[in-house]
């Protein structure tokens, strides 16, 4: 496993092993329940929890991007990421905290002004054609996520035969993208394959026995399979039941080169990373 380091707000954080990236969801319809807050003070306690469970990173969104969902308007994803934003920085100054949105004027506010430090885009700028323009100004680190179309037709769109392979499509999306970004003078970039994002079941298992191919950029590979369909479908249980899949499915994740684990649990995470850590001793 290979250490990394981000840029925050001109402050370097050095990596020394696999992050986790803990999600907290200031939304009434993420598709995992146990990741919802409602209030500051819910948004409070569970950034206390996730971080006393060994959370590197918090992951803030307000903007549900499960399959199907329709989005809020940029006004009401600022309303709910405001306060929660303040609350996060009540628990801790200095955990990094990562914005979960597509939208390039939500991100640039959260950073500039709301104390966030990383951008993570579900649509990899697709979405927004301002995003790019809004990371290489702010400075922030970026998750370039690879999906297509938007959440409500997402799963419409999973046809990579032109490209010989979803694995294939996924490597040129980010050989196109990173090059942009790159350009523009953007240096930490956390690339993202995107499993269940316009992909279907056995296309994200695919992507997981390929997953070693995405090294090849060179940057932070973030996997987030927590508590996911890819896990849920083949098993035939719900999203409640899928802890035990998910620490399997993020120790393949790990032993195939994942850096940033995003997980809904962060204790689940922290252990799979120390155990397998053990290997490299």
């Amino acid at each position: 496993m290979k250490n990394f380091s981000l840029n925050l707000s001109g402050r370097l954080v050095e990596f020394d092993r696999p992050a986790v990236m803990a999600i907290v969801n200031a939304t009434p319809d993420s598709f995992f329940a146990g990741s919802r807050v409602a209030t500051a003070d819910q948004v409070a306690r569970r950034t206390e929890s996730l971080l006393a469970e060994g959370a590197d990173i918090i992951d803030l969104g307000a903007c549900s991007t499960r399959p199907g969902s329709e989005s809020p308007d940029a006004d009401e994803e600022l309303r709910r990421l405001e306060p929660a934003l303040e609350a996060i920085r009540r628990v801790s100054a200095d955990v990094p905290v990562s914005v979960d949105t597509f939208r390039a004027s939500v991100a640039r506010r959260c950073v500039t002004e709301l104390g966030a430090d990383i951008i993570n885009d579900i649509s990899g700028g697709t979405l927004d054609p301002a995003m790019f323009d809004t990371v290489a100004e702010t400075g922030a680190p970026y998750v370039m996520m690879h999906t297509r179309g938007t959440p409500e037709t997402m799963q419409q769109l999973t046809d990579y035969s032109a490209y010989g392979s979803v694995t294939a499509a996924v490597l040129e999306f980010f050989a196109e993208r990173i090059a942009d970004l790159a350009g523009r003078g953007v240096a930490d970039i956390i690339v993202d394959p995107g499993f269940g994002f316009a992909k279907t079941v056995e296309q994200n298992w695919q992507l997981m026995r390929e997953l070693p191919a995405l090294l090849a950029f060179g940057r932070p590979l973030l996997v987030g399979v927590s508590r996911k369909s890819m896990l849920t479908r083949p098993l035939q249980i719900s999203a409640d039941e899928a802890l035990p899949a998910t620490v399997a499915a993020n120790v393949m994740a790990l032993e195939r080169g994942a850096m940033i684990l995003r997980v809904h649990d962060a204790a689940a995470a922290r252990q799979a990373i120390d155990i397998v850590s053990l290997l490299d001793q």
